[in-house]
């Protein structure tokens, strides 16, 4: 059964000049800042702020500040439904590859697969199934087996041998902090990653990734506002070098800034005890514009999408093979 999903991994050039693809989700951040008429301003600006970071956290042998710059693609992963030869291609996945140029050397190095994160089919467990099922419920509640469809596709993805032959190592995806959850300071420091943070209770987003075979843990760097949340198999700390780490950090933090500025770009950085807050009005604005209210309604039509497009024409191919899969 396992041979009636397989993947194709197309990759494009995250630059000033980026525009989006049909198949890409508009929620995703970076196609989010690749619209309008400020859409090239918006792209530079962005860019030079992850250069800036990065080189801020790779000071060493960096007496300039200058000596990095960090290159992104945009890694998109179409699933093919069915038999051979009579296959369908739904957008599985996006995600963003970081490399980083060494001016210094004149030599490409390369960073770390995942950062970003954007799925169609998690767009419609959170913003379709989770929504309906609630909505005869009296109290929150989670549908029974949420998210372990979309558990299996992305740890099918990641054990293919398409994914193999693409990328040399695990993926790592970070992402921001919750703002329902309090997090408190450990005395555990790492030269990259900064002070860990562990929080109060696990969340939603934490068991639904748990289910795509990643654990989380907590880390703020240094000259950060707020911790990052780190998603990854194997060993965060060591099985990625230092400049990998701070690839993702640079990239990554730098849309939170933007699209979380209340949280990324306060005025105060996180304490010992942490509960981020969206309505902190002490914080600054970053020079990229960007539409938070157009993306939460997006995101439901792309649940739609999902749904119309891939849930309801396979489910019965999808249920077997979800059967059948012994990931």
């Amino acid at each position: 059964m396992n041979q009636e999903l397989t993947f194709a991994v197309k990759s494009i050039r995250f630059d000033e000049n980026y525009q989006p693809s049909d198949s890409t989700r508009l929620t995703t951040n970076f196609a989010n800042l690749a619209r309008g008429q400020h859409r090239q301003e918006n792209l530079r600006n962005a860019l030079r702020m992850i250069d800036n970071r990065f080189n801020a956290l790779a000071h060493w042998d960096n007496p300039l500040g200058d000596r990095y710059s960090v290159e992104l693609e945009i890694i998109s992963v179409e699933m093919n439904v069915g038999a051979a030869g009579n296959e369908s291609t739904f957008p599985a996945i996006e995600v963003l590859k970081t490399s980083i140029f060494d001016k210094k050397t004149d030599r490409r190095i390369e960073g770390v697969i995942g950062n970003n994160f954007s799925s169609y089919v998690r767009d419609y467990d959170f913003s379709v199934l989770l929504l309906e099922h609630n909505k005869s419920q009296p109290k929150f509640g989670i549908p029974d087996g949420f998210g372990d469809l979309h558990g299996k596709l992305f740890k099918h993805f990641v054990n293919s041998e398409t994914y193999k032959k693409s990328f040399s190592k695990l993926p790592v995806i970070c992402l921001s902090v919750s703002d329902n959850k309090v997090y408190r300071r450990t005395e555990n420091q790492h030269p990259v990653l900064g002070f860990e943070y562990q929080p109060n209770e696990s969340s939603l987003t934490e068991s639904y990734f748990k289910k795509m075979g990643l654990q989380v843990r907590y880390f703020m760097p240094s000259g950060s506002a707020a911790p990052l949340a780190f998603y990854f198999f194997g060993d965060l700390l060591n099985d990625y070098t230092a400049l990998e780490l701070i690839s993702t950090i640079s990239t990554m933090e730098t849309f939170q800034k933007i699209y979380r500025p209340e949280i990324y770009n306060a005025n105060a950085p996180a304490g010992q005890r942490y509960q981020p807050n969206l309505k902190n009005q002490d914080h600054s604005l970053t020079r990229v514009i960007y539409d938070r209210e157009e993306r939460s309604r997006l995101a439901i039509e792309q649940g739609r999408f999902t749904e119309e497009h891939f849930i309801k024409p396979y489910q019965s191919v999808l249920e077997q093979w979800s059967a059948s899969c012994g990931l």
